[in-house]
């Protein structure tokens, strides 16, 4: 097939959440297809004449994306009924583009990656002949019910209102634009259970497909445990201007790790991410906590740590940071929401954890298997990771997950005809 890819950020380097799930479905896509590649660059981005990308598809082209101001932003959110997500990626350059390469390339498929980038849809079947191409919606996260989750979040800390005013505001126009979003396209994505859910109950008569995250097994690999003695290193991995791994980690770095400093004192809490924000700072203060910024590799951070820890609050689709540590058969612990949409088993290849003192009790049983040396398989420690790792080749492989999405592309080609959704 011909297929056309819009992006909302270069997918390689894939460091990040998007651009993880983004270079990979590409990169295994143009194995068996014709892909071409339409996206924005973020600030400080340039396609670089060496990337991959320009192995990988036929035809790359790229603009910089739109620059709002904070003045800007704040009329859009009093005055228009499009929420922020719909606004932020919007360029009539992008427009263009978008019909232009359909009228004379003729796609089976035009993949939109992301709600941000939705709106290219609508441009890319305006030169639509006998039914193609077809648009695909890949919805990376429920966005209206991550909103909620923040509003609701915020609203506990009156310091937070205002973050939480806007969230309800943006909650409300997502509902009604991500459902739009849906009705537009000829097939919807999504990346977990709870999110294909969350959607079909948005839109009656919808039926969503659940494409899940995957993980590259040959780059994530198990390495030996770390060693068995102080510093134990606790380990987030995540971008840190993503509202929720900031409530994460505050959470996190405020409410579980004294309880755990207190009987294991000699614990460093590593934070690795790209773009820290401001709101960490207060973190910095703690020596026991690290926040490394962006790095070249964050494989190596997996090698040295002891736990991972997922403690999220907030949030949507699947942790890719999960997969990644169950990949290197890292032992985890998890608040439910930090592994929604993945069928793990407490116990089995994780400890899940919802309230501070659980999940420092949790946390602090690791470390004690850690401090006597159990690596034998069935080890507490050694167990957890190897069942995980063996959980995410049984199921999050690519080479899995693609013949999934193709499936999709041929019924959808083969029924025609564009499905319209009422919304319930």
């Amino acid at each position: 097939m011909k297929l056309l890819l819009f992006t909302p950020q270069l997918p390689y380097p894939p460091h990040q959440g998007t651009t993880i799930r983004n270079f990979y479905l590409l990169k295994h896509l143009a194995q068996r297809h014709t892909v071409d590649l339409l996206s924005f660059l973020a600030p400080g981005e340039a396609l670089a004449p060496d990337s991959p990308l320009h192995t990988l598809c036929r035809r790359v082209a790229t603009l910089p994306q739109p620059v709002r101001t904070t003045r800007q932003r704040l009329f859009d959110t009093i005055g228009s009924r499009l929420p922020d997500m719909a606004r932020r990626l919007d360029a009539p350059a992008m427009h263009q583009l978008a019909q232009q390469w359909v009228a004379e390339e003729g796609y089976d498929v035009v993949q939109i990656e992301g709600i941000e980038m939705a709106q290219y849809g609508a441009s890319a079947t305006q030169s639509r002949r006998q039914g193609r191409p077809i648009v695909v919606f890949d919805n990376h996260n429920c966005e209206y019910l991550l909103q909620k989750r923040n509003a609701l979040t915020d609203l506990r800390n009156w310091r937070r209102w205002p973050a939480a005013a806007y969230s309800l505001v943006q909650w409300q126009k997502l509902r009604r634009y991500e459902a739009a979003c849906c009705r537009q396209a000829d097939a919807v994505l999504a990346v977990s259970q709870a999110d294909r859910v969350a959607l079909e109950r948005l839109v009656r008569g919808l039926s969503v497909t659940e494409i899940r995250n995957g993980i590259d097994l040959d780059a994530y690999q198990p390495t030996e445990p770390a060693p068995p003695r102080p510093p134990f290193k606790l380990l987030f991995t995540g971008k840190m201007d993503y509202r929720p791994n900031i409530d994460a980690v505050l959470w996190f770095g405020r409410a579980v790790l004294p309880l755990i400093q207190q009987q294991e004192p000699n614990v460093r809490f590593q934070i690795v991410g790209l773009n820290p924000h401001a709101r960490l700072d207060e973190l910095r203060a703690n020596p026991a906590i690290e926040i490394t910024g962006g790095v070249p590799d964050v494989r190596p951070y997996f090698a040295g740590a002891t736990v991972c820890v997922i403690p999220m609050r907030v949030g949507g689709g699947t942790r890719l940071k999960a997969l990644e540590a169950m990949a290197c058969a890292k032992p985890i612990v998890s608040t439910s929401l930090g592994v929604e949409g993945i069928p793990v088993t407490h116990g089995q290849e994780l400890l899940l954890a919802d309230t501070p003192a659980a999940f420092a009790a949790a946390t602090l049983a690791i470390l004690a298997a850690a401090r006597q040396g159990a690596r034998h398989e069935g080890g507490r420690v050694r167990g957890l990771g190897l069942r995980a790792r063996r959980f995410v080749e049984a199921q999050y492989s690519w080479t899995q997950i693609i013949p999934g999405l193709e499936r999709v592309y041929e019924a959808t080609l083969a029924t025609g005809a564009h499905a319209r959704h009422t919304e319930s």
